[in-house]
């Protein structure tokens, strides 16, 4: 996809930002986001500090015990190198050597991995030595994630409009008075104009959240970010993981209502997106408003509540209208067991919102319609009929629904990455993932294989990375973080398909990454990591700019490394940065340092994944290692794995780690990969299938030193073997 479109896009910024005019009301201009030249050279300084000080990059908040457990280095160095894993004590409690893997084309950087898995212990600050280099302090704990997944739930509740933000579930310093509800100086959202042409009369249309650094809501990006929300709670019920994210789980104001609490958050953004229907009896009646926002930019730093700006809707358009004829669809079959009135009155608003779209097809939102807000332009908008029809066929099981997904050319084409303007794989997920789904059970079955594709496309994109990133060295655009978590959850989504541990462990990775293995050495998520963002761009979570405001709080999710460095600062600061280094922490940057409920929404999906309590599964394999032949520095040796469970095995992957120095070079009727002491064989396509009794057989040649003790565990697809 186009930079301009990756995120939020450069629409999302009125044209004046890069022209010097004024930005918002208050006078603020492009030339207000520079910064002085110290101030540049001391990002610069900070960045190459973070090469120079801590090359051995880790995810600065932790790893779980039975997950994946990597880390790079940056060394130029050609042979592999010694590291050791410490205790808080200082103590060694494991080591190896790093696998070279060179050049990487993202960061720049030439780059080792580092892996330790095979260490299962627990504690905290452990630190990963290499070459005289110590990583930031780090834990390995089951429990890693909890935090995470509270507080990046936090940050919808803060980003709410229209209700004053309560200190004791906010902390004092984010506790506010209600925005936009017409009390002064606000002129508020409860009676709203639209922009002059576009409708003569007004709506109540508060609530929902603010979308991003500014105060507008947006139809477009309040549905994407509302269906993760609602489906990650879907996913864990099918998990059995649900009571994680039940009532009382999160700091909320409806806690204790019988609801589970993500359910609570997910609908005061539902509220608002049915106020942006049009009503019966207007003009594109049941069609949706694309968007709400101040006539012009509001200025920065502006609290809520300050903010004096006339707020105008503006015109409907397609693709708001498919967004809540999605989001209202899914609302009523997930919401149905809590609040059946509720639920019945979103699943009305589907079908209004679903039949206005057939009677209004093209009415595109135009990209000049970026003063004060965003356009979030969408020039096709097959793929959101595609998503809405999915939704609307899970829930009613109708046949015109049915008709509309199988007559789509998106239901047979690749699964593609989404984002709020490429909605398709939201419906691919819902279709293959939702019980009871009125479509014949080998479409279900080849959609399931579309998505394990797609995964493993990401993780072959990761595999020949220094930093293992689900997106390519050109894929660094605004929004990028945003990309690399939504491929995450594609990854998850296949693993929860197939149960195999390889998209676990990738999307796992992918967390490290976002948490600060990065060419950056930086966590992009407030609060966690030693070096993690704090000066992201928003209107009131501003401390950069006044010091009597705060910083975002802990589990805001920075937009990420933007390449075409598409605002000032970044213009100023960035020049001949490497795709995956273009990003800095200022509240000017907005193309790179810009909070968005989309982005924290894939964020809070991906850990709710990550937090689950996973127990061993059961041992249903059994394998067979042999050494055939051996000579001074060399062997061969040829392994068997059975499948001794009740059911067929569709794609295996083996994985082991040798007790000794051995390193595989080359792998017959299997590919096998090796970083450190980890060893992953996976089927070579045609011995894919084991059916139960069933066994595969392949081979290796390797060389070692000293002695070659075989492996002491196997584990199939994440199962450990007998």
């Amino acid at each position: 996809m186009p930079p301009v479109l990756s995120g939020r896009g450069l629409p999302r910024r009125a044209a004046a930002a890069l022209t010097g005019l004024a930005l918002a009301a208050g006078g603020l201009t492009a030339a207000a986001f520079a910064p002085a030249p110290a101030t540049a050279t001391a990002a610069t300084a900070t960045a190459a500090t973070a090469v120079a000080d801590f090359p051995v990059r880790v995810n600065q908040l932790g790893y779980l015990p039975d997950g994946p457990k990597r880390a790079t280095v940056v060394s130029s160095a050609t042979a592999p190198l010694a590291w050791q894993l410490r205790g808080a004590s200082g103590a060694q409690v494991a080591s190896g050597t790093t696998t070279v893997h060179g050049a990487d084309r993202a960061s720049g950087q030439s780059t080792h991995l580092v892996d330790f898995g095979a260490y299962t212990g627990t504690g905290t600050g452990f630190t990963l030595v290499v070459d005289g280099s110590v990583s930031h302090p780090f834990d390995i704990s089951a429990a890693l994630y909890d935090g995470l997944r509270g507080d990046s739930m936090s940050f919808f509740y803060q980003q709410r409009s229209g209700i004053g933000i309560d200190a004791a579930l906010a902390g004092s310093a984010y506790a506010r008075p209600a925005g936009h509800l017409g009390v002064a100086p606000n002129k508020g959202d409860t009676d709203v104009p639209c922009q002059a042409g576009v409708c003569d009369y007004r709506l109540d249309v508060h609530g929902g959240w603010y979308d991003a650094g500014d105060q507008g809501k947006y139809v477009v990006n309040g549905g994407i970010a509302t269906w993760e929300l609602v489906n990650s709670f879907e996913r864990a019920h099918r998990s059995g993981n649900d009571a994680a994210l039940g009532d009382s789980t999160l700091r909320v104001p409806e806690r204790g209502n019988g609801v589970p609490d993500v359910l609570d958050e997910a609908r005061w953004e539902l509220d608002f997106l049915l106020r942006m229907q049009v009503p019966d009896g207007r003009p594109k009646a049941g069609m949706a408003f694309h968007k709400i926002h101040d006539a012009q930019w509001t200025g920065l730093p502006t609290r809520p509540e300050l903010d004096d700006q006339q707020r105008e809707l503006h015109q409907p358009s397609t693709a708001a209208t498919l967004n809540l004829a999605a989001t209202a669809a899914q609302c009523a079959r997930v919401y149905a067991p809590y609040d059946a009135a509720f639920a019945a009155r979103c699943l009305d608003a589907a079908r209004r919102a679903w039949t206005a779209a057939l009677a209004n097809p093209n009415v595109l939102a135009p990209a000049t319609d970026n003063t004060g807000g965003g356009a979030y332009e969408d020039s096709d908008v097959s793929d959101e009929f595609y998503w809405a029809a999915a939704e609307l066929l899970a829930t009613t099981g109708e046949s015109q629904y049915r008709d509309a997904v199988t007559s789509s050319p998106h239901h047979s084409k690749p699964v593609d990455a989404f984002w709020w303007g490429g909605t398709a794989t939201l419906g691919r997920i819902t279709l293959a993932t939702a019980p009871g789904v009125a479509l014949p059970a080998d479409d279900v079955t080849r959609l399931r294989g579309l998505l394990t594709s797609a995964a493993d496309g990401y993780l072959s994109t990761m595999a020949g990375q220094g930093y293992a990133v689900p997106i390519p060295a050109d894929g660094y655009v605004w929004g990028s973080n945003s990309s690399v978590a939504n491929n995450a959850m594609v990854l998850a989504v296949a693993y929860e398909l197939t149960g195999a541990a390889r998209y676990r462990t990738g999307a796992l990775e992918t967390m490290d990454y976002l948490l600060g293995r990065n060419a950056l050495d930086r966590s992009y998520v407030t609060g966690y990591g030693e070096r993690a963002s704090e000066n992201q761009h928003h209107r009131f979570w501003a401390h950069q700019n006044d010091a009597s405001l705060p910083h975002p709080p802990a589990g805001s999710f920075a937009g990420g490394p933007d390449a075409a460095l598409e605002d000032p600062v970044a213009k100023a600061q960035l020049v001949g940065c490497a795709p995956a280094a273009c990003y800095v922490d200022d509240i000017g940057s907005y193309s790179t340092n810009e909070v968005a409920i989309n982005w924290n929404a894939s964020l809070a999906w991906l850990a709710a994944f990550a937090a689950e309590r996973r127990s061993a599964p059961a041992a249903s394999c059994s394998v067979a290692y042999k050494v055939d032949n051996a000579w001074g520095n060399g062997f061969t040796a040829t392994v068997t794995v059975q499948n001794t469970g009740t059911s067929t095995v569709s794609g295996w992957t083996l994985g082991w780690s040798f007790p000794g120095d051995q390193r595989i070079s080359t792998a017959w009727n299997a590919t096998a990969t090796q970083s450190g002491a980890s060893v992953t064989a996976r089927d070579a396509g045609w011995n894919g299938a084991l059916a139960p009794g069933a066994r595969a057989s392949f081979g290796f040649q390797a060389t070692y030193s000293g002695a070659n003790p075989a492996p002491a565990r196997f584990t199939l697809n994440g199962a450990n073997c007998a």
